[in-house]
Formats: structure tokens, sequence, C-alpha cells
């Protein structure tokens, strides 16, 4: 019992520290001066900064409802294995291990949260993911990879919407834009902004040899419209054209396809996979917005890594993380030194290791 009283009290210590470090009676306080606010007669006058002060005020009372569970939970697990110890009740070594179990995890859950400290890691993540050097295979590698983050975001129970999708001529994609919506989606969804390099025997190739394949992977935050961007109708021009399947047949008979220029930086996007045009115009300038407003935070804090990190080729010595297919199956990541044997697990979603270990690595 002496032992599992230590636990339970070095638990409480971490969870203590982690509390404070998160300021969460200040988000108590916070939170009273929110719902104060939400009682005038006039806060409902202005409907979208009323929205915004309710699910701020949501968000910080869902955190401390959990802080104070939790905190309670530890108090009362301490308590009891007290009693235990002092009325000799042996029978409760096994239920208060089990408790302390349950207690770890659920702490182990709030630790990794606490990671996603920087700006917009709660918001929405829009991914790109283009075809890097290797041809037929780098489209098939760009479509696995766009296979691996699906099953991910299902994983996590996101809502994913294909924004834009461009089939290669023989097999996989040249590229895809997504749209994945859940809460810390971009939060754990950043970690994988770069080039992925995969390393494999070809099965494109007649004699299976191995071929070396790149892809990029672009993740920026969705951004709420905030006034911060403006899009100018004589700074952008929009295209319309048909939509195109695989090898390059068209699946439209009408021109539902945009593509909108943004002529004073140059930035291109083009969505298709909506039957409307409309839809897919509105498409069109979601990822436009996201995008300006990411060149203007970098812009502002004068980081090129702020968000999205440098622009990048998809080839050899840029790659962020290595898929080996072959011989001793391996996935390695290069910035955090996260690595794994379990390829096929990876490949179908199981990405939050990497993502954690990411996370970790960039508050050193």
């Amino acid at each position: 019992m002496d032992t599992l009283l230590e636990k339970l009290k070095e638990l409480q210590d971490r969870f203590l520290k982690l509390k404070a470090l998160l300021n969460i009676d200040e988000q108590i306080i916070q939170v009273k001066a929110l719902r104060l606010e939400m009682e005038a007669p006039d806060f409902w006058d202005n409907q979208a900064e009323a929205v915004k002060t309710s699910q701020e005020a949501e968000e910080l009372s869902s955190a401390i409802k959990y802080w104070t569970e939790m905190g309670q939970e530890i108090t009362d697990a301490q308590e009891l294995a007290l009693l235990a110890q002092q009325e000799a009740h042996g029978d409760l070594t096994e239920e208060l291990e089990q408790k302390y179990a349950e207690l770890e995890q659920k702490f182990s859950h709030a630790e990794f949260l606490s990671l996603f400290s920087r700006p917009y890691d709660r918001a929405n993540a829009i991914i790109s993911i283009h075809a890097g050097t290797g041809g037929v295979d780098a489209q098939d590698w760009a479509q696995m990879l766009e296979r691996m983050y699906l099953r991910f975001a299902e994983r996590q129970g996101f809502k994913v919407e294909i924004l834009d999708r461009n089939y290669g001529n023989e097999a996989g994609i040249k590229s895809v834009d997504l749209r994945i919506a859940g809460q810390y989606a971009y939060g754990y969804l950043k970690s994988e902004n770069g080039v992925h390099r995969l390393l494999r025997n070809s099965p494109f190739n007649a004699d299976g040899l191995r071929q070396t394949s790149f892809a990029l992977v672009e993740v920026i935050p969705e951004i709420a419209d905030e006034g911060a961007v403006v899009i100018k109708d004589e700074d952008i021009r929009i295209d319309v054209f048909r939509s195109s399947g695989p090898g390059g047949q068209s699946v439209n008979t009408t021109d539902s396809a945009v593509r909108i220029v943004h002529l004073p930086t140059g930035i291109t996007v083009a969505c298709q996979t909506e039957r409307s045009q409309h839809q897919n115009k509105e498409n069109a300038f979601k990822i436009l917005r996201a995008k300006l407003n990411q060149r203007l935070l970098e812009e502002r804090e004068a980081q090129e890594k702020k968000l999205k990190g440098d622009v990048q080729k998809a080839e050899w010595g840029k790659q962020i993380r290595s898929y080996f297919l072959y011989g001793n199956k391996l996935v390695k990541d290069h910035r955090s030194e996260y690595e794994t044997s379990n390829v096929e697990a990876v490949l179908d979603g199981d990405l939050e290791q990497f993502m954690e270990a990411y996370l970790r690595f960039l508050k050193k």
C-alpha cells in the first residue's frame, strides 16, 4: 500500500504542476467574466460576437470541469488508500491499483492535450498532398498517404471533405486537397507538414526493382474570416472547366470545376469534386482565404516556419519521414527520431504516436 500511496502522491504532484502551467484557476475567473457578459440585455445584438463568446465560455467550462473532476478523483483515491492502510483493508489493494491505472491513463491523455498550446491548434485543417519525384510510383504513394489521413480522421471522429482531386494518368493521384474538421484537427495534423519518402519494391516495374518515391504534404489551419484578409475582385481571376476523373476522363458534362488565381501572390486554387459550380467556387475561396491568412501570419511574425514551414520540393534530402516497405520494415520520423516497425498500422492511420513525439519535439 505504501508504494501505491507514493504513486498517487507523484500523480497528484504532476497534476498540480500541469494545472498551474495551463492556468486553470485563471480560466475559472475568465469564465465567470464571460458568463456576466452573456447575461447583459444587449448580448445578442451582435449575433456573430455572441456566438463566439458563447463557444469560448463553453470550451473553457468543459476544460475546467475535466480538470476539477480529475483532481477530485485523485484526492478520493488518496483518501481511500490512506484509509485502507490505516485499517489494513488488503482487499482494497486490487481495486485501488486498477483505479490508479485508470487515473494515470486519463492524466497522460490530458498531458498530451496540453501540448496543443499554439495558435490555431484547435482549428480545422486543410491538407494538400502532391506527388513528387518518382513518376507513377509517386502518384501511387500520394494516394496511399491520402488513404492514411482519411483513416486517421475516421479514427478520431473527424469530418472529411474532399475539396479537389487530380488523378494520375496510370494510377494514383497527382494531388488532392482535403478539409478535415474536428477539435484539434490542425494541432494533430501539423506534424505531417513536409516531404514523405517511400522506399519499396515497385509494383509498377516488371522486375520489381527498388524505387524511392516522394510526396509533399502541406497542412494549414482553416481560420475563420475575421476581416484580416480582403480578397478584391480585381485581384483574382476565376476560370471554369469540366471536372476530370481517372485517366483524364470527363466526369461532368458541364463546366462545374473552378480555378481561382490570386494575381498579387500567384496562389492558385482549384476545386472540382462538387457537381455545383457554386459549391466548387465556395470551396476554392475557402482554401484561398486560408492560404492568404497563413501568408499574412508568416509575414507578421517574420518566420517562414511559423505554421507551414519552408516551401519545399518533394525530392531527395528534404524528407521529414521515411517509410521502408522492404526488408526490416520501418517508419521513421527524422525530426523527433520516433520510429516503429508496424508499417501496416501507420499506413492504416495509426499516427498518434508520431504526432505526440513531434509535439514533444517542438517543446524542447
